[in-house]
């Protein structure tokens, strides 16, 4: 009886542990499954985990455009912005992330990183009463206007010829040099120039960078600029292999 009394006792007590911990220290019992990477649906996880090394923590201060950039966000809209990171850039290192297009997002995901954008960092204008320039450039740029357009509206940050400009012994670098053409496209160009790079020292298109009351550029103005600039483009860019071993 006294051996019939312990059992009983101890099934008791392993009845009221089980109860109190909800079974979720069972040897064997499966824990909770982890979430598929197709089923992120959170902004901040999907913009740090595919966007931030690139376009920088918070969309500012990374290597590539700024994307906390209402002028940018008005500009290109929620529609292009899904386009660019569904298909990449060609010729740029933009490259493509939706799943169709070898990438790792599904449609649903690219919808949520362009608003997540548009709703953390848009919404708030240009701030001026100028007409946005288009996203796109709608005719040919002349190189040869480009270039007294850039000595107006470009030259004092960039230097007359587009090498950069030294302050306290720093140059501000080079925006002819044939391997940063290279990686950059007509369209990162304008978008650039008519957004700028908040936090970074680059105004937008309508900044008076020229120290003499400067109206803001015109949309031509911008995609002749554009072809100046592209005009610096080589074949080849960056160091040539050696000929020889010798």
């Amino acid at each position: 009886m006294n051996r019939l009394r312990l059992s009983g006792s101890f099934l008791a007590m392993c009845a009221l542990l089980l109860a109190s911990t909800g079974c979720k220290s069972v040897p064997g019992r499966p824990g909770p499954q982890a979430m598929r990477p197709s089923e992120v649906m959170s902004f901040p996880v999907l913009y740090n985990q595919n966007c931030a090394a690139c376009h920088g923590e918070g969309g500012r201060n990374g290597a590539a455009i700024s994307l906390a950039n209402p002028i940018y966000l008005q500009v290109a809209g929620v529609d292009k912005i899904e386009q660019i990171t569904a298909n990449g850039v060609p010729k740029s290192l933009m490259p493509p992330f939706a799943k169709s297009k070898g990438g790792m997002l599904t449609d649903q995901q690219i919808g949520v990183i362009a608003l997540g954008m548009e709703a953390n960092w848009g919404n708030v204008g240009s701030g001026s009463n100028e007409k946005l320039p288009a996203y796109t450039a709608a005719t040919q740029g002349n190189a040869a206007n480009g270039a007294q357009a850039y000595q107006t509206f470009c030259a004092r940050c960039h230097g007359a010829d587009g090498t950069g400009v030294k302050t306290n012994g720093v140059n501000s670098g080079s925006i002819v040099d044939p391997s940063y053409l290279a990686l950059v496209s007509d369209q990162g160009l304008r978008s650039l120039i008519i957004a700028g790079q908040p936090g970074q020292g680059m105004p937008n298109w309508k900044s008076d960078i020229s120290g003499s009351g400067a109206r803001a550029m015109t949309d031509q103005e911008i995609t002749d600029v554009v072809a100046w600039l592209a005009s610096h483009r080589i074949a080849s860019p960056g160091q040539p292999y050696a000929t020889s071993i010798d």
